[in-house]
């Protein structure tokens, strides 16, 4: 007699999904801090996981997401793998969404691609960061 059920190892199992979050239901942060040095641009984590941390952002791209490759790491289930770019050029600071499960959002919207601004609040999954510019 043959037993033709799955063995566990036969079966493939994703071990951390992507959970779906709308951030538009996250209570809002109001704080707007400065922070001082000579860089261009800035990301600094004001709400969710990791609140204060500050990314400065060179000259190019910049990855933030799950995987730990990322530049900028975010290890949290409502961020997808590999969730955003940042791009710094002579026009300022970009950013594009990379497919992302849950999305990114700007300023309470949902933003596929586009520039950003000083002081921008965006969305990254559970996490709550604020653009800064540089003015060292």
């Amino acid at each position: 007699m043959t037993d033709d059920r799955p063995r566990d190892d036969d079966i493939e199992i994703e071990h951390e999904p992507t959970v779906t979050w709308d951030p538009t239901q996250a209570a809002d942060v109001d704080a707007q801090p400065t922070i001082a040095g000579a860089f261009a641009w800035a990301l600094t984590i004001e709400g969710g996981p990791q609140t204060g941390l500050t990314y400065v952002l060179g000259p190019g791209n910049t990855v933030a997401g799950r995987a730990g490759n990322c530049e900028i790491f975010l290890p949290d289930v409502t961020v997808s793998r590999e969730h955003a770019r940042f791009s710094v050029d002579a026009a300022g600071l970009s950013m594009t969404d990379l497919g992302s499960t849950n999305g990114t959002y700007v300023n309470g919207t949902r933003y596929e691609a586009g520039q950003l601004n000083e002081g921008d609040e965006l969305m990254i999954g559970k996490y709550h960061l604020r653009v800064s510019r540089g003015h060292g």
